[in-house]
């Protein structure tokens, strides 16, 4: 059966026309844009690129920040044939640009006024793409054409070939290819994965078995629409549902797009939320703020109000069970009192969150969980399409802790380091095989062969599966820490908590390569340093050892008597500490794009430090390399 983007397009419009499906803010309100007249949109842009001589197959780029022009844009090209190539407006290197325009043998190009001046700096070297259609308002140069322009030829080409056009659409096969995504790994450089039609339209019927969005709901994208995990579940499951779906309002600039998401929450009133770790943070970061802002008395309580829920919720599947019904009565009240008003800054319609990304840290789940929107994790990678399984409020299908329940219809089996079958609970490598594995590598048959085997994709985490059919995701198989002996161990679990447990620490990474010992590269948080040693009276020059000493007990709180002991094993904990003073971001290639930490050009970027690590004088806490970083941040 025919199953395109196309195809589920079309079936939503007949279904919810007159309904809203857009919603962006223009003239200082959110204003909605129909099913019905999306499509014809969609129309003008698909049309309006065949007029410019756009053939199916012909790669089209999108790069541009979260708006209806770039869903309409994407919808439009898949109307003409053409294959969309997602870029993220996280690119700032030329050459990274370049690379992926040229590799990707990108026809023609839809970008922001914001995103323009990057192409506009590196035109003269993509003589392959041959239109540019700008989104905004501002003075074209040659070569450049309005996107309102490109509709009204549209509609022009429309008048005389609409059969002939409408023909291409219908014409699209599921094993046609849809985009050409370029990923951002945390152990290796970018790869491209070719997603087809029915991957996607897999991927949302899958997706559906474990959640249920109703139609009435709305959602408001948050994160890149680049990334396949907005595709799927921030426009293709909700255009399945008929639901609506809303973008953020761009701002001059980064930051300013980011201060108007809390504003655009409470504008839209979603119902869910799609979400990353880092935007967890921040978001948790934000509601302990305003409540210490209330003052002592509210915090207090809201301390209690959380512990409360701790409790009664448990581990999420045994929210309420036994004993502990007796404190619903309590949750109630404290939720009345507290946890209502802060699910009103979230618009007070929130349901729940879905996550993706990196493993989201348990006592982030427990939080949210408590305060009444419950963050579900999930799991997924571009070359799924990217959701393999979610926690979900469906038949309480979640676990605090676990990636949820795998989809359905999916196969996924745990192999051992000899590609045998393991039984549940045992921890081997997670692959899986369904409609929604990817085509393959753009131009990398080799790497394609690689991580699809028999129709089997081989993700590269490790994880298993519990007797009662939760996922539990470990890390990365590259990402293994490797004793002396041979012995191996995820770190990422242990990163995360030390993180999030610890004011002092702002990102770790523990390293072992069958070294005599673990160490861990380290980023410390200056303000609470600093805020510490101004409270201890730590003199000017004696700042860098006592934040040394600091960032240390930091540390020992997971040994023997510490508060945190046996949450890990002992012999796994960083012996040693490369303390340093430049954070792991973006700009200098050590995360990508979604937040997550690219593990091995961090090892690549400090391997002095880690050498200094193993050398007599690195092993000391104290040592000069260290106390000279801390001078840097400490003074």
């Amino acid at each position: 059966m025919k199953k395109t983007i196309i195809d589920l397009f079309e079936s939503s419009v007949a279904r919810y026309g007159a309904k809203t499906f857009l919603l962006e803010k223009r003239h200082r309100k959110f204003e909605p844009t129909t099913y019905a007249e999306t499509r014809e949109q969609a129309l003008e842009v698909g049309a309006g690129l065949a007029s410019l001589g756009i053939r199916p197959g012909d790669k089209v780029a999108i790069l541009s920040e979260g708006c209806n022009a770039w869903i309409i844009s994407e919808l439009g090209l898949f109307y003409a044939g053409a294959i969309s190539v997602p870029l993220s407006v996280k690119l700032e290197e030329s050459n990274d640009l370049l690379f992926r325009l040229r590799h990707a043998e990108v026809k023609a190009l839809f970008v922001s006024k914001y995103q323009l001046p990057k192409i506009r700096r590196i035109r003269h070297e993509i003589p392959g793409v041959k239109h540019i259609i700008v989104f905004g308002h501002l003075p074209l140069e040659p070569g450049e054409t309005a996107f309102g322009t490109l509709k009204r030829l549209g509609r022009d080409y429309l008048a005389k070939h609409r059969e002939e056009f409408m023909a291409i659409g219908q014409a699209i096969r599921n094993d046609d290819y849809a985009t050409i995504t370029y990923t951002s790994g945390t152990t290796a450089d970018p790869k491209e994965v070719v997603l087809t039609h029915r991957n996607y339209t897999a991927n949302v019927e899958q997706s559906l078995s474990r959640i249920d969005i109703p139609s009435h709901y709305r959602t408001l994208i948050i994160l890149p629409l680049d990334h396949c995990f907005a595709h799927v579940v921030g426009f293709y499951i909700m255009i399945a549902c008929g639901a609506s779906v809303a973008t953020v309002q761009i701002g001059a600039t980064p930051m300013e797009t980011l201060k108007n998401i809390p504003q655009n929450i409470r504008e839209v009133q979603p119902h869910f939320l799609l979400s990353v770790p880092a935007l967890a943070k921040n978001f948790r970061k934000n509601i302990e703020s305003s409540i210490r802002a209330k003052g002592r008395f509210t915090e207090r309580l809201f301390r209690l109000a959380l512990r409360t829920a701790y409790v009664y919720n448990q581990d999420g599947y045994g929210r309420g069970r036994g004993w502990r019904i007796l404190l619903a009565p309590v949750v109630g009240i404290f939720d009345a009192l507290l946890f209502s008003k802060v699910r009103e800054a979230f618009g007070g319609c929130m349901e729940f969150f879905v996550g993706g990304g990196a493993l989201l840290d348990t006592e982030l789940q427990r939080f949210f969980y408590a305060i009444g929107i419950p963050m579900f994790q999930g799991y997924g990678l571009s070359e799924a399409t990217p959701v393999i399984s979610t926690n979900s409020p469906k038949h309480h299908w979640h676990r605090f802790g676990s990636s949820g329940k795998i989809l359905i219809p999916l196969d996924l089996k745990i192999l051992d380091e000899e590609g045998n079958e393991v039984p549940r609970g045992t921890k081997g490598e997670i692959v899986i095989r369904g409609e929604n594995v990817m085509a393959g590598y753009w131009k990398n048959p080799e790497a394609t062969a690689e991580t699809v085997r028999d129709g089997w994709l081989h993700t590269g985490d490790m994880g298993y599966v519990s007797e009662d059919e939760f996922l539990y995701v470990l890390g990365r198989f590259k990402s293994l820490l490797i004793a002396s002996d041979g012995e191996k161990y995820s770190p990422e679990g242990m990163e995360e908590a030390i993180v999030d447990k610890s004011p002092y620490i702002d990102q770790i990474l523990i390293h072992n390569n069958q070294n005599p010992f673990t160490g861990a590269i380290v980023v410390p948080n200056r303000e609470a340093l600093l805020r510490e040693l101004a409270a201890r009276g730590v003199a000017e020059d004696g700042r860098a050892e006592a934040a040394a000493e600091i960032i240390g007990a930091e540390i020992d709180r997971y040994r023997g008597q510490g508060a945190y002991a046996g949450e890990f094993p002992e012999r796994w904990l960083p012996a040693e500490l490369a303390i340093v003073d430049e954070p792991f971001t973006e700009q200098n290639g050590l995360v990508n794009s979604t937040m997550k930490v690219v593990r091995s050009k961090v090892e690549e970027h400090f391997r002095d430090r880690i050498d200094y690590l193993y050398s007599p004088e690195g092993k000391t806490l104290k040592n000069p390399r260290n106390l000279a970083s801390l001078k840097k941040i400490v003074g």
